[in-house]
């Protein structure tokens, strides 16, 4: 099986990737909704059979995501425990 992880935040789409196992996995980061939704769709061309998605795209930007590959794919997006609220919050908001 072949997939990919999209993850969004201040990246460049063409050169902000990697690939382990000749391309079975892929992780690719993606600036904006646009940009995640023609990179799914190029990842459909390309035969990945699932993508998963990082927890910025909630459920709206999977929704988003499925609908660009016509949901023929299967497309994830990683959440968290309620009880790590607190902790998620710090974290990110230390991102610049």
């Amino acid at each position: 099986m072949r997939f990919a992880f999209l993850i969004m935040g201040q990246f460049d789409d063409k050169t902000d990737r990697a690939e382990i196992h000749n391309g079975m996995a892929q992780i690719i980061g993606v600036a904006d909704m646009e940009t995640a939704m023609n990179a799914a769709r190029e990842l459909q061309r390309e035969g990945v059979d699932c993508i998963e998605l990082c927890g910025a795209f909630g459920e709206e930007g999977a929704r988003k995501i499925m609908e660009a590959t016509a949901n023929q794919i299967p497309i994830g997006y990683i959440t968290h425990l309620k009880e790590q609220e607190d902790v998620y919050c710090r974290a990110f908001s230390k991102v610049e």
